[in-house]
């Protein structure tokens, strides 16, 4: 869903002119904006080769640039008041990529990297940044209205692709993870005078994430002699 509601306005995140409307209303009323909270969504699945560009652009445009243009609407008024917490909603996929679920790790892989630099570059602000890796939770990004599949196109993934789908559709409604309990955990993190750079949401996700450290130590550790061996040799002076 790239439309979220803000009081009676509907904010569509992939426009520019309605994040700044946005921003502007929340100021009209309140006065200042604290916390932001990115967490428009939509999901794209399917095999890297059966997703059309357009699929994959529309994935991006939602969940990485749809973020990017609510923060930079609402970046100026924070650094005005010299506070406030932004707050963007990332995923397991972007710890670590899935099968099927390449248009999507992408642009949560994107939303991390973004976000790890935006946050050096606001603190001088006063401005604080929380990344959150949920889990699966029982939220409406699975249901029809949230989720569409690749058109099968090609026959070497025929049948990966239908048990694919068949995966992800029977996990509609069957996630794990209670998404008010979440909602109040990103609260307390708000209130914190120091905000987590990143929260991990679930067991689930802890399983995900621990694992993600363990893989890259290892692969650290396998190939640490090469890695260490890459430097200029020293030049040594004629004569």
């Amino acid at each position: 869903m790239s439309r979220t509601t803000c009081w009676s306005s509907k904010l569509d995140v992939t426009s520019r002119a309605d994040a700044e409307a946005a921003a502007q209303a929340a100021v009209g009323r309140f006065g200042r904006i604290d916390v932001l909270v990115n967490n428009a969504a939509n999901f794209y699945a399917g095999y890297f080769e059966e997703l059309t560009p357009e699929q994959i652009e529309r994935q991006l445009a939602t969940s990485l640039i749809g973020p990017m243009n609510v923060t930079r609407a609402v970046l100026s008024v924070m650094r005005r008041q010299r506070s406030g917490h932004i707050i963007s909603i990332s995923s397991s996929a972007g710890l670590v990529g899935f099968v099927f679920c390449s248009a999507y790790a992408a642009s949560k892989f994107g939303l991390e990297g973004w976000m790890e630099s935006l946050q050096p570059e606001v603190a001088p602000f006063g401005i604080t940044t929380t990344l959150v890796n949920p889990g699966f939770f029982r939220t409406a990004l699975l249901t029809q209205e949230s989720t569409a599949y690749a058109e099968p196109s090609l026959e070497d993934y025929a049948e990966r692709t239908a048990a694919q789908q068949e995966w992800w559709k029977a996990q509609n409604g069957q996630q794990g993870g209670d998404p008010a309990k979440l909602a109040q955990a990103l609260v307390t993190i708000a209130s914190e005078e120091q905000p987590p750079r990143r929260f991990i949401a679930g067991a689930d996700a802890i399983a995900t994430a621990e694992q993600k450290v363990a893989d890259l130590k290892a692969q650290i550790e396998a190939y640490r002699e090469l890695s260490t061996s890459l430097a200029l040799d020293e030049l040594t002076p004629a004569g």
